[in-house]
């Protein structure tokens, strides 16, 4: 952590990863701005406010490997940028990809992200 205010910066996007990680879409929007936007990085708006970020994780949630690996986290100030291994199921099968999120908090909430996503690795099926 890079300053004295980065455990109530991080703590919306700890919850909103372990509500992920859970698939409780409830506990999962406690942590967003109603007015959040949520882009694939730098600048595609993938949802705008959060009846779409909801609509978009309650089919995300249904995956059966669903899972994000927290692997390091900084903050700057009112951003945390975190890095994560996340296991998902693709239309060709289970696998896993790297992705930076970056979040925006403001007033205890995200207010914006990015996620900028890596190469889909499949696992091998038997």
């Amino acid at each position: 952590m890079s300053d004295d205010t980065a455990p109530e910066i991080t703590h919306p996007v700890a919850r909103q990863l372990d509500a992920y990680n859970a698939r409780d879409i409830e506990a999962f929007m406690r942590w967003w701005a109603d007015d959040c936007q949520y882009y694939a990085f730098p600048d595609t708006l993938l949802a705008n406010g959060a009846e779409e970020i909801r609509a978009r994780h309650i089919t995300r949630f249904l995956e059966p490997d669903l899972f994000g690996k927290l692997l390091s986290r900084v903050t700057v100030g009112n951003m945390v940028v975190d890095y994560e291994t996340v296991r998902r199921t693709f239309d060709q099968g289970p696998g896993e990809l790297d992705v930076i999120c970056m979040y925006l908090i403001e007033n205890g909430k995200i207010a914006k992200a990015w996620f900028k996503t890596g190469t889909p690795r499949l696992h091998h099926q038997p």
